[in-house]
């Protein structure tokens, strides 16, 4: 989600709403795989875990000369010097890369003879995806979504105040 190079704010707290939102799904996902035994191909359910990382070598770095784009109107020209912002160019969510990964760890072993996927002595490996630690996770996300969320309404505020002068 591209929101615009102007304004860094939008497109940090974006991208941060779209990498929680993420989260959020898969986090989902394994809760409602979470009392499932087999997969299709007859393999225990395994955890599933997002993995985050930036792309190397995305960094722009722009050196925006505002003298040239817009003059300020002072009585003394000592008061306000020509400012320079250095920004780095980080508003979609084109510079990270998503994996999901299987969390290998076994799940329990649990004695249930009459189960059809119980082995020759009666023990089926269940999945190792744990209800609790899945929403201790979700709880996590949602709570840094909600401050992506607050930081995205605050940048809004700003920019919308800003106009308003």
């Amino acid at each position: 989600m591209k929101i615009g190079d102007n304004i860094l704010g939008f497109g940090i707290s974006a991208k941060g709403l779209s990498v929680q939102r993420k989260k959020m799904n898969l986090i989902a996902e394994n809760l409602a795989n979470g009392n499932s035994v087999r997969t299709a191909d007859g393999q225990p359910v395994k955890r599933k875990i997002l993995n985050v990382t930036q792309k190397k070598n995305v960094l722009n770095q722009q050196v925006v000369d505002f003298s040239k784009t817009m003059k300020l109107a002072t009585t003394n020209p000592n008061h306000i010097s020509n400012p320079t912002l250095t920004t780095n160019k980080t508003s979609s969510t084109s510079d990270l890369e998503f994996k999901v990964t299987e969390d290998n760890t076994p799940g329990d072993i649990v004695y249930m003879p009459e189960h059809p996927n119980a082995d020759g002595n009666g023990y089926v490996q269940m999945s190792n995806i744990n209800t609790i630690t899945e929403m201790i996770d979700m709880i996590a996300a949602s709570r840094s979504y909600e401050a992506n969320l607050t930081a995205f309404n605050a940048s809004k505020q700003m920019a919308k105040d800003s106009l308003e002068i």
